[in-house]
């Protein structure tokens, strides 16, 4: 019911002083010496100067155990990239660096199917006229590879317009010589 005059003032009292220990801990926080922070999850210059005596003295006996397992770590990721290239591009391994640059998808894509172009005019089966296709194809690949070649010292905006045109023509060979393949 009705409380005591004493009792409120007590209360009164308390409340201010909880809200003077909140403001000073508020403030302790941003100024960093908050007595009552969690000392393991600030990283303080005490701390970093610690840490680096700790890596002088631990560092030079670790380094040499390390070493190794990070070189193999490192030379087993360049070979799952190198892998993972290769297979994007339609080749080997071993011919992946001849497929650099912007251009190296469609330079690919022009020895893969001049390697097609080949098989036709080699073919048992394949005709007089199948044998021109394979030649006028040829030329055609030659100057595709110029091209691609060329646009790889162009600005950006023109090498994309040539790769796709030189990307277009690829299509349109290959299709046709899939035809003529039967396939």
């Amino acid at each position: 019911m009705a409380e005591s005059k004493p009792a409120r003032k007590a209360e009164k009292a308390a409340n201010k002083a909880d809200k003077k220990a909140a403001k000073q801990a508020k403030k302790a926080r941003k100024k960093g010496t908050d007595p009552e922070a969690d000392g393991e999850s600030r990283f303080t210059p005490k701390k970093a100067r610690n840490a680096v005596g700790v890596a002088k003295v631990v560092g030079p006996a670790v380094l040499p155990v390390l070493a190794p397992f990070a070189v193999r770590a490192a030379g087993a990721a360049r070979e799952a990239y190198d892998r993972y290239q290769a297979r994007r591009l339609g080749i080997g391994v071993d011919q992946l660096a001849e497929y650099t640059g912007r251009g190296g998808g469609l330079l690919a894509r022009i020895a893969g199917l001049s390697d097609g172009l080949s098989d036709l005019s080699k073919s048992e089966r394949a005709t007089d006229d199948d044998r021109k296709f394979a030649e006028r194809g040829r030329g055609s690949l030659e100057q595709l590879a110029a091209t691609t070649r060329a646009s790889e010292r162009m600005p950006s905006a023109r090498r994309k317009s040539a790769h796709r045109a030189v990307g277009a023509e690829l299509d349109l060979l290959e299709s046709q010589l899939l035809h003529r393949l039967g396939v």
